[in-house]
């Protein structure tokens, strides 16, 4: 008789999904010398924080109110990772015609994209209103230019809002905290004269029935994003009244549910969010509003990992050095702001396996990137198993952001991005490709190759 040999489970963990695919990685030949860095996403853990976000609020919204949850693009500008989303029931958040672009060729329909930017173009705001597409004024100049537009016409095609910024107050990252007193950011909201402004502003143009607010992102408490939840949700309120009909019949509450980025850990949840929204701003909830949330980062950090060759391992003033190829064209915040945005670093061995910690112990040492500048550095005197040349490093964490906003310092080609998935008996890893490698022709090509000669003849 011939025994079946029992299937391997596709992993429930994102752990053991992650270096299942560092492995299969190397194995398969996405990493090596010619290719010495490469970017990962778990396709599982990008569809299971879809599904979270999606049953956490439903889980606290009034049944059959309309709700759009529309991905940040700025996130993961990559057409693949946006037509996943837009599968698993997402639509796009865009603040830029190339973002609107992306959100367009990864089949999101008009009705599922909302553009926010402070400083829409008049050809922009064409655009959006010959599309249908939501888009949010940001200040008073905008929402002339949106009067001229509109004209008397009556009801657009495009569900149209105003962002205010409630003013609440900002995080522990400066720059990411857009509900502070001078933030460049929508309406400020306790400015002299601005809430009577917002408030005509809507009794005289029937077709503004949107509201957004966006407190800021990585850094904010929940508390903070949910007060600012509350501000916008009183003034839809205070405006209804005045104006003596429902005209705002919809909230674009924004995103920015910070990440934990100090271990596997998920935390804070959609879920957590959206039970402190229940207890802090009821009414929202209960069906009267329609609701669109703005979530980027939180839904792809944890299920990406940027994967790098040691190229050399040296020492300077007795600290060990591993020169690798991910510094700051990928990880661009972390190098010029470590306190904002440190990554937890993990280390493999040549053939992609965990590298186990010497008999001395781990050993503090500096991870650096290939740049041409002193302080290109991902990691600063971390204790990690000593790492040699041709060992792997990992850069935990960075599903969102570091892959699509790269910086082309030392004109550094851009890496290939892959998905990984398992076969249907979980037995072996399946790799998508997302985005090829940036060849060294294409760079010569956007770096005016073409126009050589046309300077020379001035």
């Amino acid at each position: 008789m011939t025994v079946k040999p029992a299937s391997t489970p596709v992993p429930d963990g994102a752990v053991e999904r992650r270096e299942r695919a560092v492995r299969a990685a190397v194995g398969q030949g996405l990493l090596g010398p010619g290719q010495p860095v490469v970017g990962l996403l778990d396709v599982t853990g990008i569809r299971a924080a879809a599904a979270e976000l999606r049953a956490a609020f439903d889980e606290v919204v009034a049944p059959g109110t309309p709700v759009l949850h529309a991905f940040a693009v700025k996130a993961a500008a990559l057409v693949p990772v946006l037509r996943l989303l837009t599968d698993e029931g997402l639509g796009c958040e865009v603040a830029s015609p190339g973002e609107l672009a992306l959100a367009r060729a990864a089949g999101a329909g008009p009705d599922r994209i909302v553009l926010d930017s402070p400083a829409k173009t008049p050809a922009e705001l064409r655009e959006a209103l010959g599309l249908g597409i939501a888009l949010n004024a940001d200040n008073p100049q905008e929402l002339a230019r949106l009067d001229a537009l509109v004209g008397g016409a009556g009801p657009t095609r495009s569900p149209l809002g105003l962002r205010v910024n409630p003013q609440v107050g900002g995080g522990s990252i400066d720059a990411l905290s857009t509900a502070t007193a001078t933030s460049k950011f929508g309406v400020a909201l306790r400015d002299v004269g601005a809430r009577d402004w917002v408030v005509r502003a809507f009794a005289e143009r029937p077709w503004l029935t949107r509201l957004h607010a966006h407190v800021g992102s990585q850094g904010c408490p929940l508390e903070l994003m949910a007060a600012g939840v509350r501000a916008a949700y009183e003034l839809a309120e205070e405006i209804n009244e005045t104006i003596g009909r429902r005209q705002i019949d919809t909230l674009d509450i924004g995103g920015g549910l910070p990440v934990n980025f100090t271990s596997d850990e998920i935390t804070p949840s959609y879920r957590e969010y959206a039970r402190l929204l229940r207890t802090t701003v009821p009414g929202l909830l209960d069906g009267r509003y329609g609701l669109v949330t703005e979530f980027g980062r939180s839904l792809l950090a944890k299920s990406g990992v940027v994967l790098a060759r040691v190229e050399y391992a040296k020492s300077a003033g007795g600290r060990p050095i591993a020169v690798t190829h991910a510094g700051a064209q990928l990880a661009t915040r972390t190098v010029f702001a470590p306190a904002s945005w440190p990554l937890r670093v993990a280390a493999y061995d040549a053939d992609g396996r965990p590298k186990p910690t010497g008999p001395g112990g781990p050993v503090a040492q500096d991870i650096a990137g290939p740049c041409c500048f002193a302080g290109d550095l991902v990691a600063e005197n971390r204790a990690l198993p000593e790492l040699a040349s041709g060992d792997l490093v990992g850069l935990l964490d960075t599903g969102a952001y570091y892959f699509s906003n790269h910086f082309a310092y030392n004109s550094l080609p851009r890496p290939g991005v892959y998905g990984y998935g398992f076969t249907d008996d979980g037995g072996r890893v399946r790799f998508a490709e997302v985005r090829k490698p940036q060849t060294v022709a294409e760079i010569v090509a956007e770096s005016g190759g073409a126009e050589a000669g046309g300077l020379t003849g001035l």
